[in-house]
């Protein structure tokens, strides 16, 4: 007898975790004296929570019973902090009660797109993009529109390309900085897109998970902007606590009730233990600053040594610890050009396909989120390598 499988079944699967499984099983099948491989495929930090976040959590087991159920919205202690975080980053005066904490910015995606949008709206992105952005909604029957972004915009969207959308569309997801390119809405930017969407009814959904990693311009929030706007931020980037599922939204006044009823029924709350932790965080700022430096070190020796690699064209890699590389120039599209990568230098790196659908066989992102030295060593792989590639 065959039983029916749900439409939502039918999503593409987010191709990073395939290469991650072909990454460990690259490493787990090397001989003795082979290379380890050299981990670019995953936005992972390679130093996991800092050290006062670890601290508290331990003191939580030995002190916190029952660590149990949280409100849906997190501990209030939690919300204030990050409250107080939106002062002292962005000058914003935030009440707490506008902040949700979830489990992880995975885990408010789907609350925000159920609160905000019905099957059917259209909810537009640039490409390349974050993959489940468009998995989940797919999932959810909303309708992803893509709009093409290249080099010359910073492969973000310009207010030019969202007015030229026929039919108009109801919601928009940005990224800044943003996942695969690395690149950022400037502030004046972000504000006439947010603006923008608040004027003619679109729901902005404005993923910040990268903050605090960026380099060369200041961040900035879309709830500075708009009133409407949804904000989506973690605790797995810059704070590196990507195991622990934990991450907030920053929800205008209409939505609140409503994801606070999805969170209650889809989640109950994120892990307590996640969330005293995650409030420990804020206080790790001098080891948490060390490691952006790190990466943008990491950043730089890239920038200098993967043109020299034959790696010509990559984005600005404004933010976040992602380089994207067009590979047009080459015989093999991407996922060939990869699987190469990890079979005779040992680096795993991500096909381009995973972020475009339509381009990305051109394109390859490097993260550099791993240790300096190994980033170091990735180069002078890629150096060495570079007379075999261009034949």
């Amino acid at each position: 007898m065959s039983l029916k499988v749900g439409r939502g079944g039918d999503i593409p699967p987010f191709r990073v975790m395939d290469v991650i499984a072909a990454a460990n099983a690259h490493d787990a099948a090397r001989g003795p004296g082979d290379p380890a491989v050299i981990r670019m495929e995953v936005g992972q930090p390679a130093l996991g929570a800092p050290a006062g976040a670890v601290a508290a959590a331990s003191h939580a087991l030995r002190s916190l019973h029952p660590l149990g159920y949280t409100e849906a919205f997190g501990l209030p202690s939690l919300r204030r902090r990050i409250a107080a975080h939106y002062g002292a980053w962005y000058d914003l005066d935030l009440p707490p009660e506008r902040i949700a904490v979830t489990t992880g910015a995975s885990g408010a995606f789907p609350l925000a797109f159920l609160a905000a949008f019905d099957q059917g709206d259209r909810v537009a992105m640039a490409a390349p993009y974050y993959p489940p952005y468009v998995n989940i909604l797919t999932a959810l029957g909303m309708r992803p529109v893509i709009v093409e972004a290249g080099a010359e915009t910073r492969f973000q969207p310009t207010i030019a390309a969202l007015e030229a959308l026929d039919p108009p569309i109801d919601g928009l997801i940005l990224a800044s900085p943003c996942n695969p390119a690395g690149t950022m809405l400037h502030r004046d930017e972000l504000a006439a897109i947010a603006q923008w969407c608040h004027r003619h009814g679109v729901r902005l959904v404005s993923d910040e998970i990268y903050h605090g990693l960026q380099y060369d311009s200041p961040i900035a929030t879309a709830a500075e902007f708009s009133p409407s706007a949804i904000v989506v931020n973690s605790f797995s980037k810059y704070f590196s606590m990507t195991g622990w599922r934990v991450g907030w939204m920053v929800l205008p006044d209409d939505l609140r009730r409503p994801a606070e009823r999805l969170a209650q029924n889809m989640f109950i709350s994120a892990p307590h233990i996640a969330q005293v932790a995650a409030e420990a965080a804020f206080d790790c700022t001098e080891e948490l600053e060390a490691r952006r430096a790190g990466y943008l070190r990491s950043r730089d020796l890239l920038l200098d040594a993967l043109p020299r690699a034959g790696f010509a064209r990559l984005s600005p890699a404004e933010g976040a610890f992602y380089l994207y590389a067009d590979i047009s120039d080459r015989d093999e599209e991407s996922p060939a050009f990869c699987a190469r990568l990890l079979r005779e230098l040992s680096i795993a790196a991500t096909p381009g396909v995973d972020f475009d659908a339509r381009r990305g066989q051109h394109f390859v992102r490097f993260s550099y989120c791993a240790g300096e030295a190994q980033i170091a060593n990735a180069a002078h792989r890629l150096l060495a390598w570079r007379d075999q590639v261009r034949g």
